[in-house]
């Protein structure tokens, strides 16, 4: 998941108080280029000047800049083989009903303390006591030998948790930009089987399409199956391609008033809406009427007409897949916070390149390990033999939109220039050596464009020699077991 490797993790150990194999396929080694260090200046990302901030300047160096490099045929071959990644949960196809033990062992894989030390937003050590309370709310002895599954869509973007609780927790006393109980989070219209109720009542405990965790029942609304997975295939459709737009606010029906809808985000179209017809109080010849989820006072599932104004940055189907937009897709995020777990109100490293590549209608697995061992796309595996040479070469050759991964991190491939291939990435730092070769590192936390060949993986390992894998968003071949 998160541009998270700032932490000193290594997979399967145990930190932070956790212990969660699944969890440290989204961290990585406490030596990775993401750390925090000294305060950025205006100038201190050795190789980047101000025109390669625009994304015009990588369009323009950008080969065949305005071909389409995936029609539909191909997205079509990439979503086929994403349905059998072992990250992906196709819901269409999900169990009427779950056995304790195994409902048992999904909530585990997420919701798991160790005895390390874990700190309030206060710097105070979390009590033996608290812990306890955190495990005692998951109710795993209410768990019945067979659970029901029931349905519900996303009323609003919602934080996914690794307990059922609005507790921060962080590693260490002060540093609270990583919040170790933020998963993720969902976005209006994603649908969820609902799978388990936390004591209090007030949690659910769900499996979104790339994800499960659990959410607070407030921000789900209840339906019948095909009804909830029915939202998502219904057409015409309105697709989210700026980084965040709004419905207009309404008094009306406060419930989808300013909503916050993501990139990539898709919602049905009215497009039969009677012209002359208002949509909560307003005239709908200024904006696109919409249909959105919402939540009734008893919990059910409803669906209203909303507005989103003309000038929002939407289009009527997803963008067509060019070098060209996909650079401009992924320089409308630059400057933006960094945030763990999509927490901050904005997204990690594997959410932004995930959120860019869906406004082209590609889904992309949720964390960085699974993308980078996804057999979806055009996988380019760097083994640790493979030279210095041999790695740098086939770097100098990437185009913009490839992905880039190290352990916990994924960076995307704007161009090349003089220095090599360039990068925008979500970042919370990197390090960098000096003109007189001493090693510093660099605190980001944005959505930030860098050299990629100068990066180094702390003082004694440059970045290059850390890469695991470059995905290409192609279909992957045929062959490709």
């Amino acid at each position: 998941m998160y541009s998270e490797t700032h932490v000193g993790a290594v997979e399967g150990s145990v930190v932070n108080g956790r212990v969660r194999p699944a969890l440290w396929r989204r961290f990585g080694l406490a030596a990775l280029l993401i750390g925090c260090g000294a305060t950025a200046s205006a100038h201190d990302v050795a190789g980047v000047d101000a025109q390669q901030l625009d994304a015009s300047y990588w369009i323009a160096r950008a080969p065949d800049a305005g071909a389409l490099v995936l029609d539909r045929k191909a997205l079509a071959s990439i979503e086929r083989r994403l349905a059998s990644d072992p990250s992906v949960n196709d819901l269409a196809k999900w169990p009427d009903a779950s056995a304790r033990e195994a409902l048992r062992a999904q909530i585990t894989a997420i919701s798991t303390l160790s005895d390390a030390p874990l700190y309030g937003a206060d710097g105070a050590a979390i009590a033996p006591r608290t812990k306890r309370a955190f495990e005692h709310a998951l109710a795993l002895d209410a768990i019945p030998a067979r659970v029901s599954t029931r349905w519900g869509l996303v009323v609003r973007r919602a934080p996914l948790r690794a307990f059922p609780t609005a507790t921060r927790v962080f590693s260490r006393p002060g540093d609270t930009d990583i919040d170790r109980f933020q998963e993720n989070a969902l976005f209006p219209g994603t649908p969820v089987a609902i799978l388990h109720t936390s004591r209090d009542g007030n949690w659910w405990f769900v499996a979104s399409p790339l994800y499960e965790a659990w959410i607070e029942r407030r921000h789900v609304a209840t339906g019948a199956r095909d009804t909830v997975l029915g939202y998502a295939a219904k057409t015409p459709l309105l697709v989210v391609t700026g980084p965040q737009v709004h419905t207009v606010y309404t008094p009306e029906e406060p419930r989808v008033s300013e909503l916050v809808l993501e990139m990539g985000v898709r919602v049905p179209r009215l497009a039969d809406w009677p012209p002359a017809r208002a949509v909560n109080g307003q005239h709908p010849y200024t904006s696109h009427v919409v249909e959105l989820p919402v939540r009734n006072d008893d919990g059910t599932l409803a669906l209203v007409p909303a507005l989103v104004p003309r000038t929002a940055d939407v289009a009527d189907d997803h963008l067509p897949l060019t070098r060209a937009t996909l650079i401009a897709q992924s320089f409308k995020f630059l400057g933006e916070r960094y945030g763990w777990g999509h927490d901050y109100n904005a997204r990690d490293c594997s959410g932004f390149v995930s959120e860019v590549y869906r406004s082209f209608g590609v889904r992309l697995p949720r964390n960085t390990r699974d993308q980078a061992v996804s057999r979806a796309y055009e996988r380019i595996a760097f083994t640790p033999a493979l030279s210095r040479e041999a790695r740098e070469a086939i770097l100098r050759a990437l185009a913009p939109g490839d992905l880039v991964y190290i352990p916990g991190h994924v960076m995307m491939v704007i161009g090349q220039d003089t220095a090599g291939p360039y990068v925008i990435h979500d970042t919370t730092g990197i390090g960098l050596r000096d003109a007189r070769g001493a090693y510093r590192r660099v605190a980001l936390n944005g959505v930030a464009v860098t050299p990629l060949l100068p990066l180094w993986a702390g003082e004694t390992t440059p970045t290059i020699e850390r890469i695991t894998a470059v995905q290409r968003i192609l279909p992957a071949p045929e062959a490709n077991p």
